[in-house]
């Protein structure tokens, strides 16, 4: 059962082009609290690495915090990822957006040669050790294939992005709308979401299949 599950949400900004995709983070929150579990919202304490005009998809030149534009997406209610302890919670889980790939890591800017920032490791690595699973969404299952050697993985179906997952020594699972790739060995639940072309309902539907798996993971 999930009632009484804790699940930890690690969102990286506001915004496709340069944060957390809102849709996905929603989602996600939407599919926990629906299937009888609470979770609580963190992002690193640092700095965007741009901000992006979502009209134009220009960068702006503004500087913006990861955890202030964040906690819009939480109401509010959201803590600095350093206060992450996986002893408090059952699963982990990252919804997608640029974010990950350009605040999270840097797989936007360098693919393979990609590093992470300390506390999403710290966090990562922490869950892991204490046998919990984690999540991933859409382009934030970068982070976990730089994490864990030779771990499966999805990004949906495109081919140049799971070529460059397989060169960090992950392996690609071909999936489409809704599909789960779990990885039993490290408890890795990750589905595509807007890695296609989606519906909002589409989204809905992928997060909650993700969700459904890395709650059944925590009741093990």
């Amino acid at each position: 059962m999930s009632q009484g599950k804790r699940v930890a949400i690690v969102l990286s900004g506001c915004g496709v082009f340069d944060g957390a995709e809102i849709h996905e983070s929603v989602m996600t929150m939407l599919a926990v609290d629906r299937r009888g579990a609470s979770y609580q919202c963190f992002a690193p304490d640092i700095a965007q690495h741009h901000v992006v005009n979502h009209l134009t998809g220009d960068a702006t030149g503004e500087s913006r915090n990861v955890l202030v534009e964040a906690a819009r997406i939480a109401r509010g209610a959201i803590k600095p990822l350093h206060e992450y302890h996986a002893e408090d919670f059952d699963a982990l889980i990252f919804p997608g957006g640029f974010g990950a790939a350009k605040n999270l890591s840097d797989f936007a800017f360098r693919g393979d040669a990609c590093q992470i920032d300390d506390q999403v490791k710290r966090a990562i690595s922490a869950t892991h050790q204490a046998g919990k699973p984690i999540g991933a969404l859409c382009i934030a299952p970068a982070i976990i294939a730089k994490m864990f050697d030779g771990v499966t993985v999805t990004i949906g179906q495109d081919k140049d992005t799971a070529a460059t997952l397989e060169k960090m020594g992950a392996k690609h699972q071909v999936t489409t709308h809704g599909g789960v790739c779990l990885d039993e060995r490290y408890k890795v639940v990750t589905g595509p979401c807007y890695m296609l072309e989606a519906t909002i309902s589409q989204i809905a539907d992928g997060a909650d299949n993700v969700v459904a798996k890395l709650l059944e993971l925590a009741g093990n």
